[in-house]
C-alpha cells in the first residue's frame, strides 16, 4: 500500500491530486503569494504518505463503493444512498485527517465542509455514484495538507520570549 495506491483509488472516484492540490492552493494563497498549485501538489503528497491516511481514504472509498452496488445492510444502506444530513460518520472519518496536522486544519475542514470548494462540490452534488465520505474525505486531505504548508511557511511571524513584549518590571508593586 503507498500514496499511488491511494492516488488511484481517488482517481478511479473522478478526484485528481491537481483538483485537491487546488483546493489548497485557494486556501493558503491569502497567507503566501508566492505558493504555487505544484507546491501544493507536494504537501497533498506528503499528506498521503501517512499510512493513518491511506487507511481512511481506503474505507471510506469503500464504504461509498459498497453502498453503490447495495450491498451495506439496512438501514446503513439507505442512509447512504440518501446521504443523511445527521450520519456525521463521514465528517468523523475526515477528522481523522485533518488532526495528523493540527488544529488549524480543523477551520479549513469546517470552511470546506460548508463551502463545497472545488471537486468537493461535484462530489456532493452525486447523481448515480455515492460520495458520502469522499467528499469529506477531499475535504479533509485538503485541509491536512493547508495545514501542513501552513505550519511550513516561512513568512510567518515568530514570536519568541524577547519579542513577546513580556518586559522585566524593574520596579515591582510591593
Amino acid at each position: 500500500m503507498s500514496n499511488r495506491l491511494a492516488l488511484h483509488m481517488l482517481a478511479e472516484r473522478g478526484v485528481t491530486l491537481r483538483q485537491v492540490a487546488e483546493i489548497v492552493h485557494k486556501l493558503q494563497l491569502p497567507y503566501n503569494d508566492e505558493l504555487t498549485v505544484e507546491e501544493c501538489e507536494e504537501s497533498v503528497m506528503a499528506v498521503l504518505s501517512k499510512r493513518e491516511v491511506q487507511y481512511t481514504l481506503y474505507t471510506g472509498i469503500a464504504l461509498d463503493i459498497l453502498a453503490e452496488k447495495g450491498l451495506l445492510p439496512q438501514p446503513l444502506q439507505e442512509i447512504m444512498e440518501n446521504d443523511e444530513s445527521l450520519y456525521g460518520v463521514d465528517e468523523t472519518l475526515a477528522l481523522g485527517i485533518v488532526h495528523v496536522y493540527g488544529m488549524i486544519g480543523l477551520t479549513s475542514f469546517g470552511y470546506l465542509d460548508k463551502e463545497k470548494t472545488g471537486v468537493i462540490r461535484s462530489l456532493n452534488n452525486h447523481a448515480t455514484e455515492i460520495h458520502v465520505f469522499l467528499d469529506d474525505l477531499v475535504a479533509g486531505l485538503a485541509a491536512a495538507a493547508s495545514a501542513r504548508i501552513a505550519h511550513q511557511n516561512k513568512n510567518a511571524k515568530q514570536y519568541d520570549s524577547e519579542d513577546s513584549g513580556d518586559q522585566k518590571n524593574e520596579d515591582p508593586a510591593p
